[in-house]
């Protein structure tokens, strides 16, 4: 069996510019980790807020179509309590009834004590809405981040084994735009 002879890398010794690119995909690869951790949260959380604020709404259609239930009883109880047909001990009840029923729908309306009012459920799904668009917002620039920095990180390297030392300025600003485009993601400043 023959060996493979063993080749040895020209050695570079102290090579400022080959510590610059290193240094450079270090700085890189380290932005790309945050960005792409950014990303995911985005993405995440515009699922779990889409989720909470559908969840909100429903629950509010729930209750909005149980507040309608009401009032048409109500209505209902009205018109008869109108036509004056009625024994007393009847009017009675009915009143008794149609007072349970007003109470009902105005608890439907807004339930402070709880928060499942159709006023604090609408409240939840709008706050939950904002937060789902903002992290909408967020998640392209990640995008951009992580394109950027992937890019910029290989061209490095391809100035690195080409030893061009005029191509380590393309991947420096694009790195650059990807490390805007990291902090935009989370600060939201354009």
């Amino acid at each position: 069996m023959s060996e493979m002879p063993e080749t040895e890398l020209p050695e570079h010794g102290n090579d400022p510019f080959r510590t610059r690119c290193a240094m450079l995909v270090s700085l890189l690869a380290m932005v790309l980790a945050i960005a792409s951790l950014g990303g995911n949260n985005a993405a995440k959380e515009t699922m779990v807020h889409n989720v909470l604020a559908a969840n909100a709404f429903a629950f509010y259609q729930a209750k909005n179509i149980r507040q309608t239930d009401y009032k048409i009883a109500a209505d209902d109880i009205q018109v008869q309590l109108a036509q004056d047909k009625l024994s007393p001990a009847a009017k009675v009840l009915l009143e008794k009834k149609l007072a349970d029923y007003q109470k009902n729908i105005a608890r439907y309306e807004s339930e402070p004590e709880t928060g499942d009012g159709k006023k604090e459920l609408m409240a939840k799904a709008k706050e939950h809405e904002h937060e789902r668009d903002i992290a909408m917002q967020q998640d392209p620039w990640f995008d951009y981040a992580e394109a950027l920095l992937q890019i910029a990180i290989v061209l490095t390297s391809v100035a690195i084994l080409t030893g061009v030392r005029t191509l380590f300025w393309v991947p420096s600003g694009l790195g650059f735009l990807g490390i805007l485009s990291t902090i935009n993601g989370f600060l939201l400043l354009i």
